[in-house]
């Protein structure tokens, strides 16, 4: 029981190192692309890994009643992505990913928006302290510069990333793994060719290994990330997932000499506290959660 323990938080540190670099790709693609095409390659690279599958497959593979979950679930995490990666051009990694991480916050919040099931008490001490949390990180020392709105596209980020939680946990009762993941891929792509055309940009060369990276890191953070459930429960599994925002912060602090403020640790270490309090008192609610997820999920 050690040893599978071991493997799970192993491979949750993988999912974690692995979505810390794929947001760090996405930072770097940002200095020569606009959000609209870095968002579109990365989907229409996992469409592509995606297609080969269902075309052995057959039509019938997909066949769903569940449209309308896969709609919002889908349109929450496509969004979440382009909150996410908008933030990263002017915000510090650890930011943006520490905000995308606040998720779990939001998740009895839209369990309560979409299915009128009320938050339980023992909820809210936690949320409401993660919110406090979140408020400290949204006033960053800006050098007299004035409050950057960059942090509240960020902290939509993990708002968005929580309907997809959700839809997600909804969607696993009744839709196979891959049929979520395919309706998840097309409608993005769908919904980022338009934004993508309208922002046409020739892609230079230097910037396709970051593309192709975030793209295929998606599989990889979800296969690592399945594994580590296989291996270790959700109350082991889930708080370590946390570890990407320590990843995050010596990532940019490695590139970018990015060091947070004593005020931003304070800060992130209530969000953090609080999104474990509130995922550990969720474990045992089937309604109201869905495991946190690294910050390559949508």
């Amino acid at each position: 029981m050690a040893d599978s323990a071991q493997k799970g938080i192993l491979f949750v540190l993988a999912t974690a190192l692995v979505g810390s670099t794929a947001a760090a790709a996405g930072k770097l693609a940002s200095q020569d692309l606009d959000t609209p095409m870095i968002v579109f390659v990365q989907y229409a690279i996992c469409l592509m890994v995606m297609v080969p599958r269902f075309a052995k497959q057959g039509i019938s593979s997909l066949k769903t009643q569940r449209l309308k979950t896969h709609l919002i679930r889908g349109a929450g995490g496509w969004i979440s992505f382009f909150a996410f990666y908008s933030a990263l051009a002017d915000i510090p990694l650890v930011d943006a990913n520490l905000l995308r991480n606040t998720a779990p916050l939001f998740v009895p919040l839209i369990v309560f928006l979409w299915s009128s099931t009320l938050v339980p008490r023992n909820r809210w001490i936690p949320l409401i302290l993660g919110f406090v949390g979140v408020a400290i990180i949204l006033r960053p020392d800006t050098g007299g510069e004035g409050f950057n709105y960059a942090y509240l596209v960020g902290l939509s980020s993990g708002a968005l990333l929580a309907v997809s939680m959700v839809g997600t946990r909804l969607l696993s009762h009744s839709e196979s793994s891959g049929t979520i993941m395919f309706y998840y891929f097309a409608l993005s792509f769908v919904l980022s060719t338009p934004f993508a055309i309208a922002n046409w940009q020739t892609i230079p060369l230097q910037s396709w290994p970051y593309l192709i990276y975030i793209g295929v890191s998606i599989f990889i953070a979800m296969w690592l990330y399945t594994k580590a459930y296989s291996y270790a429960k959700p109350s082991l599994v889930s708080p370590i997932s946390y570890f990407s925002v320590v990843f995050s912060g010596l990532i940019g602090w490695l590139i970018w000499g990015h060091v947070p403020t004593l005020l931003s640790v304070a800060g992130m270490g209530i969000v953090i506290c609080a999104g474990i309090c509130t995922v550990y008192l969720g474990n045992g609610d089937q309604q109201a959660t869905a495991p946190p997820s690294s910050n390559t999920k949508g």
